[in-house]
């Protein structure tokens, strides 16, 4: 750990980062993705977990973690990712916050690498990194990359701006400037927010892999298409506003592009995974197998 983030550790009691993770209804992947956070070779956070109304007693499997670091919320109501998030940046003592999903994997050095970037470069809002793919056994099935400068992440808004949700960290003044929509853009509540403040933001990418991303590869085409459908309703909206006609066009090819697509695939019953495309690094994998194996030692303790 450098010098800068063993001053900061040093400030008492106020955490430096604040974690923000709604959850609903996670299983046994939400005790990997607590232990994870435990597991961070930076120590100076707060984990905010939000129970979004879960019925499946998953919150029973995390009972026995001890840590006053560690925030439960709980009010027995379903209110969406979006509304939980806001909630939770309302409630951040941290000058950071660090998104998390409830079945994912950080790296024991993820927030280091992240606040090293964000401490060096105070111009920087949001900074998010690279991720392998997992699937529901722990298994590894791809790469998930992210441009690594601003205007790389940003060069074609009208198709997506690739920053990984669960990787983002960012000043917590930028997330209490903007917030997420509670407009409740069906499942693409990220691309919403990036696509309304790419203008006036400046984001990165650190170049490593940081996290294990859980993909579900059970998803239903109709949720697919109701994400797709939204995801075009918001940029037809946002470019028209900006007298971007042209980007219009471009994100409605884009749009058809997909939607033949996964209807093709759909047919062919034989879905599409770009991230499988590429392989992480055998140092990476095995950086992740070995923090698998303490994970799991902790797992049930």
């Amino acid at each position: 750990m450098d010098n800068s983030l063993q001053s900061q550790s040093m400030l008492g009691k106020r955490p430096l980062v604040t974690v923000g993770m709604p959850i609903y209804n996670p299983g046994i992947y939400l005790r990997y993705a607590v232990l994870s956070i435990i597991k961070q070779r930076y120590q100076n956070w707060e984990l905010l977990i939000i129970d979004d109304g879960s019925t499946d007693g998953s919150l029973d499997l995390i009972a026995g973690i001890q840590d006053n670091r560690i925030i439960l919320i709980k009010d027995n109501v379903n209110k969406g990712l979006a509304i939980r998030l806001n909630e939770a940046i309302d409630l951040a003592k941290g000058e950071y916050f660090a998104r998390m999903d409830q079945d994912d994997i950080a790296f024991p050095d993820r927030f280091e690498k992240q606040l090293n970037v964000l401490l060096s470069d105070k111009t920087i809002d949001l900074n998010a990194a690279q991720a392998i793919t997992i699937d529901s056994e722990n298994n590894i099935i791809g790469h998930l990359s992210t441009p690594i400068s601003h205007d790389e992440i940003c060069l074609k808004p009208w198709r997506s701006i690739y920053m990984s949700h669960p990787t983002w960290m960012g000043k917590i003044e930028w997330f209490k400037k903007h917030y997420y929509s509670n407009s409740k853009p069906y499942c693409t509540e990220d691309q919403e927010l990036l696509l309304r403040t790419y203008n006036e933001s400046k984001f990165s990418a650190c170049s490593e892999i940081l996290l294990a991303y859980r993909v579900r590869q059970s998803n239903s085409f109709k949720k697919l298409i109701k994400t797709r459908l939204a995801m075009i309703r918001f940029q037809s909206v946002f470019f028209f506003r900006r007298h971007q006609f042209h980007y219009i066009i471009l994100s409605g090819i884009a749009f058809g592009i997909r939607f033949f697509l996964d209807a093709f695939n759909q047919l062919r019953k034989t879905p599409y995974y770009p991230y499988k495309l590429k392989q992480p690094s055998g140092g990476n994998k095995k950086k992740f197998q070995e923090l698998m194996l303490e994970i799991d030692d902790n797992l049930f303790k």
